[in-house]
């Protein structure tokens, strides 16, 4: 039986968290289109290789932690659009910009390693900037190895690790433990690479980066082919 305090604390610990994630998806709100804008603008070309890799989607297509949906103005409106978005708060500004857009969406709730969609059913998964802070990358590209139709496609865009023995990769290993310790779920030493090459898809291909930005410079943009 809880005490009384117990039922207060986990009150008060509800309330903390419903507030942080209300407040996260504000500030998502406020900070993805900045953040497209500033890498499109020291990275000549993203937003066109955004719409390059985009083009061409048909059916399905899931996108995993949409957030408030910075994504969508680059999708073709005839796809059937599944966005599994794991805070709720998202949700209203994700819907805004969709009818901004005149874009039907399906919205559901799970997160990166608990995908709700059937198995063999997805046309194509996109992610970006969500694999860096997954809590076991290998289960979720596991997840979307289970969703995606055989000849599906994952798309993908994320921050990685720095190379091995450089003085970012030193600086990105000695942040990390500290930048999680604030709150911040990403991974800033990554091999995500690596954790692509080993999932088990038919192929991967992908291209780095440099998007020109504190601590998380490395990207990468590629496809992986179930």
């Amino acid at each position: 039986m809880m005490t009384v305090n117990q039922i207060i604390g986990d009150s008060q610990n509800q309330i903390h968290d419903n507030f942080g994630k209300r407040f996260f998806a504000w500030m998502m709100a406020q900070s993805s289109s900045t953040y497209d804008k500033i890498v499109g603008d020291v990275y000549d070309g993203l937003r066109q290789r955004k719409r390059s890799l985009f083009a061409n989607l048909q059916g399905k297509v899931l996108e995993i932690c949409p957030g408030t949906g910075p994504n969508l103005p680059y999708y073709p409106k005839e796809i059937h659009w599944i966005g599994i978005e794991p805070n709720p708060h998202m949700h209203s500004y994700l819907q805004k910009q969709a009818e901004k857009l005149n874009l039907n969406i399906d919205l559901r709730i799970g997160n990166a390693e608990w995908l709700d969609a059937e198995d063999n059913s997805i046309d194509t998964v996109v992610s970006t900037l969500v694999l860096c802070s997954v809590p076991n990358i290998n289960y979720t590209l596991q997840a979307i190895l289970r969703v995606l139709k055989p000849g599906g496609r994952f798309l993908f865009i994320e921050h990685v690790a720095a190379p091995q023995g450089s003085l970012l990769r030193q600086l990105q290993s000695t942040i990390s433990p500290i930048w999680k310790a604030i709150g911040y779920s990403s991974h800033l030493d990554r091999e995500t690479w690596i954790a692509l090459e080993n999932a088990g898809f038919a192929s991967v291909n992908y291209e780095r980066f440099d998007a020109q930005l504190p601590i998380v410079s490395p990207h990468i943009i590629g496809i992986a082919t179930k």
